[in-house]
């Protein structure tokens, strides 16, 4: 079935799925769960046995499985994370679709999270299809308000090119950016040139280092300097709905 959508925002269900009572009830799922992965149980049976304790929904269990973090990685991402006054001179390389999402669904009035490691994430799935919403511009201007205030020397967007619109996408962050250094490229695989090292297509900035603009997991534990850009855009907006998932406090393990 083709996207149909014009707005980045809620689940018809979110209403209910993560009202106010549910919210205790998810922030200690999340830390249960980050509580396992900290001891070697794995997914997708640890989140079972989470969320079939705490008889969560599927779009619960999805939450809290993107708001935990083992106590390894916690400590990891935290010793390389950049804050967003500290990006002044540097180099970005931002993974595109990670951070346009984020700020589409905050401007459409969808669900955000800030996980244990303090990161924040949206609730959408793409599956290889992205389509251009109503919030669109509006977020990359938001980025782009941001990012002039920071003053980063240059920012490269990279766009995973197999998902649907990445060049269309592309074209619109080429037009915000204006005369600013801003590069946007569709590339097979984003999260490989995230990692340190890693060079870009006709630039050698690879060996110098750069900031890496995520919130996707998996690439924050592969990464070098790293910032949450995303949780500072959202910051700035009115109204958003943002639940922190990371503030319960560890579980209890009987003696």
């Amino acid at each position: 079935m083709p996207d149909t959508r014009t707005h980045r925002g809620p689940h018809p269900r979110d209403a209910e799925h993560f009202a106010a009572d549910r919210l205790p009830a998810l922030q200690t799922a999340t830390a249960h769960l980050s509580w396992l992965l900290s001891r070697g149980y794995v997914n997708p049976s640890a989140l079972k046995l989470v969320g079939d304790r705490f008889d969560l929904t599927d779009r619960q269990r999805t939450a809290v499985l993107r708001s935990a973090c083992p106590d390894d990685a916690l400590a990891d991402r935290a010793a390389r994370r950049v804050a967003p006054h500290e990006l002044a001179g540097k180099t970005l390389r931002i993974d595109g679709f990670n951070l346009v999402t984020t700020v589409e669904a905050a401007l459409g009035g969808g669900v955000l999270l800030r996980g244990r490691d303090g990161v924040t994430r949206d609730m959408a799935s793409m599956h290889g299809n992205y389509r251009r919403v109503a919030e669109t511009g509006p977020a990359l201007e938001a980025v782009r308000e941001l990012l002039d205030e920071l003053a980063p020397a240059a920012a490269h967007w990279l766009l995973d090119r197999p998902v649907s619109n990445s060049g269309r996408l592309a074209a619109m962050i080429r037009k915000v950016a204006g005369a600013r250094r801003w590069t946007a490229a569709c590339v097979p695989d984003p999260d490989a040139l995230l990692r340190p090292g890693a060079r870009l297509e006709e630039r050698d900035d690879g060996a110098s280092g750069f900031v890496a603009v995520t919130a996707d997991a998996g690439v924050l534990d592969r990464c070098g300097a790293w910032c949450d850009l995303a949780g500072a855009v959202t910051d700035r907006l009115p109204n958003v709905r943002r639940l922190d998932l990371g503030a319960a406090g560890e579980p209890t393990v009987p003696a």
